[in-house]
This record gives C-alpha cells, structure tokens and sequence, in this order.
C-alpha cells in the first residue's frame, strides 16, 4: 500500500504536489488535502487515490467554473465549454454544473431574462436575433422562446428606434414611402419581426410635409436626370419616371417633376 513520502507547495497557491513512496504521484488543493487529511506517513489504497483525485477535479471544476462567473453571467453551455478548455473531465464537469446550479449561480432561464432585459434597455437587436444569439450561446431555444413570449410587442420599439436613429435624418432627402421601406429592411436584418418592424416605424412619426416632400422629389429628380441624361428626351423621361416611381413616390407627384412643375425643365442641366 502506497505512503505519502512528502507533501510540497506548488508555486501556485493553494496546490500541493503529494509524493508516494518517494515518487511524484499527483496534484491536489489545499482544500483535498484538509478534506482527507492528507499528511507525510499515511497510507493510501488504490480506492482512496482514485477517490481524492475525483474529488480534488471537482473542486478544481467547480472553482474554475466559479470564477469564471465572476466576470459575467454565463449560460450551462458556455461554462462546460470553459472547463473543457481546462482539461476537465466531463463527469467532473457536469458535478461541476450540478453544484452550481444548486447554488442559484448557474441557470439559464434566467441568463435568458438579463440577456433580453439589457437589450431592451440598451441593444439594437429584435427578437429573432436574440434567438438566434442565445442559441449560440447553447441555450435550449425552447427556453428562449418561452422568454421572448413574455416581451411584448410595445417593448420592442424603443429598441427598433435605437436601429433607425441613424436614418431620421434622411427625411426631406427621400420619399417617405422609400424611407419607410429601407427603414424596414434594416429591422428586418436586426431580426424584428414584420409587424413589429411596422409599429416601430408609426412610432417614427416620419410623415413628411408637403414642403419636404417635394424637396425629396427635387433631389431624387436631379439625381436621376443626372443619370440618364444622354439619352433622348422620350427615353429619358420614362428612365427618370421608373427611377421616381422605385423610389417612392406616386405618379402626381413624378408628374408634376416630368411637366416641370418642380424645377423648369430647360434649367435641370444646370444642376
């Protein structure tokens, strides 16, 4: 039966190095050495070694996992991934996850609720991309659908707001009904949903007046007889009118631009 012949300190505090019959054995934490009393001149059977080295994994696993928390809240997944990383075993890991979940440190469920209440608060992200960040985060997406439910609708727009904020500012330069398409589009690529992207943009209050309405007109008008002015003036007028109308803006009002009413047609190639 093998014999603790010496017990040294590691450079790392709180590690010791156990030496059985002369020979380094294995690592252990002060707390595994307080735990099973581990002092020069005791015996241990296989049993017991095998028994004090599951436990000292643990309470690496566990303290690892621990501190790791300490820097942000982590879902089941992102911790067993840090442990694998650390050459944990996966049995000590899962004890690891048990512990701490016990512990009220560790639960997805509400990982899932501060991840959506931060977004509200702060993010740029509709419901759908959060879904899809969760699940990358290795959380079940049941779990986050049940959650994400529990927003509602009129939550989201402040949010969706944050999204546009950087497009207000293009009223009066393009069509409302244009604007309010691209605004749609970019909700859509930040995962809002169609409805909700549609209540935040009513949120906007971007209907434009007739003054900066035909300021829009004005310059999209410049813009695109600038684009097609070599072609002949039949030509030209139907290019400018697709232009317009993809833009936005109705046929009173490409009309009104075609007939002159906007800017003199003789004084355009001026611009």
């Amino acid at each position: 039966m093998p014999i603790i012949s010496k017990i040294s300190a590691q450079k790392k505090p709180g590690r010791y190095n156990i030496f059985l019959d002369g020979k380094y054995a294995f690592s252990v934490s002060e707390q595994t050495v307080a735990k099973f009393v581990l002092l020069k001149g005791r015996k241990l059977t296989d049993e017991k070694i095998t028994e004090i080295k599951h436990y000292d994994d643990g309470a690496r696993a566990t303290d690892l996992a621990a501190r790791y928390l300490n820097y942000q809240p982590r879902t089941i997944f992102e911790i067993l991934q840090y442990l694998k990383k650390h050459h944990i075993s996966d049995g000590s890991a899962n004890d690891a996850v048990e512990e701490l979940k016990k512990m009220g440190y560790l639960d997805d469920h509400k990982y899932v609720q501060l991840f959506i209440k931060n977004d509200l608060r702060v993010g740029t992200d509709g419901s759908r991309s959060l879904q899809r960040k969760l699940t990358q985060k290795g959380v079940d997406p049941e779990i986050s659908q049940v959650e994400l439910e529990n927003v509602a609708d009129e939550d989201w727009v402040s949010v969706g707001q944050r999204v546009l904020k950087s497009m207000a500012h293009k009223v009066g330069k393009l069509s409302e009904r244009e604007l309010k398409r691209k605004m749609k589009t970019k909700l859509l690529t930040h995962g809002f949903d169609s409805n909700v992207s549609d209540m935040i943009i009513e949120a906007m209050d971007l209907h434009a007046d007739e003054d900066e309405q035909m300021e829009a007109l004005k310059k999209q008008g410049i813009k695109a007889y600038k684009r097609f002015r070599r072609f002949d003036d039949r030509k030209r007028k139907s290019k400018i009118r697709n232009y317009l109308f993809t833009h936005g803006f109705s046929s009173s009002e490409i009309n009104a631009f075609l007939d002159g009413d906007i800017i003199p047609l003789d004084e355009l190639s001026e611009y």
